[in-house]
């Protein structure tokens, strides 16, 4: 399949009907796979007049708790009207009525996401530091909603997010040879845990990558995207994330700074500085701010050597296939671990 085909799971006509029924397009005109993302499947369906984005899950089987669409739909649905910039949720089909499998259906919010250069006509010093300095903005508005005032009790536990994620995570890939380093960052890390502040909800993947952009707008971020590893947990896992993926000159390379290598451009804040007007903005301690980017790091190396190992079984993408990118992970994460997050 090709970046273009929509994969044959997906039931264009039983996906029209659904879609009509509910009178969210007049028909299906276009449709195709948009984002660079290899988990849950994103279409982009449009009528001629209007265009809506489709997520669901990959066909079954699925490994238990991933590609849940339905708590990327809840979160979405308590966001709305808090300012926190979100696709508006449109439909739910929790039977799941249109495949095996459920799935929501969004909104389409008009941008750009950046990746490998900044277009013009924003590619300039000034634009390109409006746009991390805003992206950072909206982190710390996603870290103030009280999420238990937006109906999300029960979305995550509150309590013990570090710990659990440590444990389950590594559970992922117990048995079997270890990749070099990794089992040394886990334990470097779970013997230097830090203490947690008050939960927020957490996206879980918070990178440029992952946002559709405005750059000439007051707040350039219009809509964040991609909740599938959404939850109620520590909200320096989210600015840790973003630090250790955001690709700078002279940063340590791996697959998701080699994603958006767009930050590397002139204008674009550091990461140091990214983590001072967080804690600007929020009023958080980030002395710990390495622990936390080593975290991230640890976290995508555990998955990327889990999607590894699956595509080795015969059941799994093979985007995953090359094992050097899960040890370009550990070598980042232990780079990451020594490092001091100054301006």
């Amino acid at each position: 399949m090709t970046a273009t085909e929509v994969p044959a799971a997906v039931d264009r006509d039983a996906l029209e009907r659904w879609l009509v029924d509910r009178g969210v397009l007049k028909r299906i005109e276009e449709m195709r796979p948009i984002g660079d993302g290899h988990s849950n499947i994103t279409l982009l369906v449009g009528d001629g007049a209007r265009r809506v984005v489709v997520r669901r899950p990959p066909p079954p089987p699925l490994p238990p708790g991933a590609h849940d669409v339905l708590r990327e739909a809840r979160v979405l649905q308590a966001l709305d009207g808090t300012g926190v910039p979100v696709a508006k949720v449109l439909g739910v089909d929790d039977v799941p009525v249109v495949a095996d499998v459920p799935m929501y259906v969004m909104e389409h919010v008009a941008g750009v996401v950046l990746t490998d250069d900044t277009p013009e006509p924003y590619a300039d010093p000034a634009t390109r530091r409006h746009v991390g300095e805003r992206l950072v903005d909206a982190l710390a508005a996603l870290h103030a909603v009280d999420w238990r005032a937006q109906g999300l009790e029960g979305y995550g536990k509150a309590d013990g997010y570090l710990e659990r994620q440590l444990r389950r995570l590594g559970k992922l890939i117990d048995g079997g040879v270890q990749p070099e380093g990794l089992d040394e960052l886990g334990g470097r890390l779970r013997a230097t845990i830090p203490e947690s502040g008050p939960s927020t909800i957490v996206h879980g993947d918070y990178r440029i990558g992952n946002l559709m952009l405005r750059p000439d707008e007051e707040q350039p971020v219009v809509a964040v995207l991609d909740w599938e590893l959404g939850t109620i947990g520590d909200p320096l896992a989210d600015l840790g994330y973003l630090v250790a993926t955001w690709a700078y000159p002279g940063a340590p390379e791996h697959p998701l700074t080699r994603l958006c290598m767009v930050t590397t451009e002139d204008g674009y804040p550091s990461p140091g500085e990214l983590a001072a007007r967080y804690a600007e903005k929020t009023g958080r301690d980030i002395s710990e701010l390495s622990w936390y980017g080593a975290f991230a790091l640890w976290r995508l190396a555990v998955l990327f050597e889990y999607g590894r190992r699956r595509h080795e079984s015969g059941d799994g993408d093979p985007y995953y296939a090359d094992p050097t990118m899960v040890s370009d992970f550990v070598a980042a994460g232990h780079a990451t671990a020594d490092h001091r997050y100054g301006r």
